[in-house]
């Protein structure tokens, strides 16, 4: 009984450090990544871009990270591939060198590309990875990873505020240390998901998937419910990414035009905006895990609508505060809304996070395109304003089921 207990505690301790490494591996990835967009105004000074070009370095950012994703999880699927994630950093280490480096455009797109490659390949193996680390607590251990990225994406805007902007374009080698740690502690957790997934599949008596996960048979739910779950989702997804993405992208430079104030203090205000989110997903999952997925993903969308209304009018001061409640809101349903989707298709976990990642990623490069030409032709005003309404459409969660399908 007492060696059964220490084995017990030394699996869930290794189990835990995977969790914590795919967690932290995920915030260098997106602290790379959010640095792109947010360190538009350097680009806008150095190359004199236009909105719209600006607009297209963050749709080929997020467009190959879109595309390939689900791909790398259906792949992962039918055959884990522990590699992948220190392949991944390999890629945002050469994307990174390259933001440094250009001098024209298309440099700059097949840098942005380079990073959406690196980070396509580490959401759905890292994704799977926490899964698998996770025990029973799927909502707790979905946010510690999706924390993970969030606190990168906070870290983005104060690294172009104080190592970007004051230093120029070439600063962008110090990033390459991020990659660099990233390759070390990917390949360190990929040796655990080796050992984790061989361990799962010796073991006969339980039923496996051909992924290697062991999975008790899941509860049969129709083709149409999963279709219709699956476009609600998918409509939430909208709703969120192009308002994030509007915001990354563009609310410094309204930020700075309306209240007359630096670019640097405008990051300030979009790092209160990621701070939040990192802290909104850190208890999204547990909150879900303890009241149900449905009302928290419900809250986490349109409920964040009250905020982003008032957020055009308000004051600079007003503005921090209003932006860290609509961070701490918005962020805390994007790991739920993942668990839903994997809990309502449980043998297709990689497929699952890589079509949701993927589609995240895309929507908000499709948004930064559409938003940047439609600031060009109008106003940076008229943009803010009509992107806080987009929070509105998380009203249509109201449609998903309340009671979850389970595992038995």
């Amino acid at each position: 009984m007492a060696q059964a207990a220490v084995s017990k505690m030394q699996i869930n301790h290794s189990a835990n450090w995977a969790l914590a490494g795919v967690s932290f591996a995920h915030l260098l990835n997106d602290a790379m990544q959010t640095v792109v967009p947010s360190a538009f105004p350097l680009f806008q000074q150095t190359m004199q871009l236009s909105f719209a070009q600006m607009g297209w370095i963050a749709f080929t950012l997020n467009i190959t990270a879109s595309v390939l994703q689900p791909l790398v999880g259906y792949m992962s699927d039918r055959k884990p591939m522990p590699i992948l994630l220190p392949g991944g950093m390999l890629f945002s280490l050469i994307g990174v060198l390259g933001f440094a480096l250009s001098s024209e455009l298309w440099m700059l797109l097949v840098s942005a590309a380079l990073i959406g490659i690196g980070s396509s390949i580490l959401h759905p193996e890292s994704s799977r990875v926490a899964h698998l680390a996770a025990g029973r607590g799927r909502g707790m251990a979905q946010s510690i990873f999706q924390v993970g990225g969030n606190t990168g994406q906070a870290l983005a805007p104060l690294l172009v505020a104080f190592i970007l902007l004051p230093h120029g374009q070439l600063s962008f080698l110090w990033l390459m240390a991020f990659a660099l740690i990233g390759i070390i502690i990917q390949s360190s957790v990929s040796r655990w998901y080796r050992d984790k997934l061989a361990d799962n599949r010796s073991r006969q008596q339980q039923p496996v998937q051909a992924n290697g996960i062991v999975q008790p048979a899941a509860q049969h739910v129709s083709r149409g419910f999963i279709a219709f779950t699956m476009g609600i989702l998918i409509l939430l997804l909208f709703s969120k990414f192009v308002y994030i993405a509007g915001m990354t992208g563009y609310y410094a430079f309204y930020y700075a035009d309306a209240y007359n104030l630096p670019l640097s203090q405008a990051q300030i205000c979009l790092f209160v905006l990621q701070f939040a989110g990192m802290v909104g997903t850190l208890i999204g999952g547990p909150l879900a895990d303890r009241y149900g997925r449905k009302p928290m993903i419900w809250f986490s969308i349109a409920g964040t609508a009250p905020f982003s209304l008032l957020l055009p009018y308000a004051g600079p001061a007003l503005s921090m505060v209003l932006c860290g409640m609509i961070g701490l809101i918005l962020m805390s349903g994007f790991s739920v809304i993942i668990v839903y989707a994997q809990e309502l298709l449980p043998r297709h976990i990689g497929t699952v996070s890589g079509l949701f990642f993927g589609l995240s990623f895309g929507m908000a490069g499709l948004g930064s395109v559409v938003l940047g030409s439609l600031i060009d032709v109008t106003s940076i005003s008229f943009v803010i304003k009509l992107c806080s309404f987009l929070p509105l459409l998380g009203v249509c969660a109201v449609f998903l089921r309340r009671d979850r399908p389970r595992n038995a």
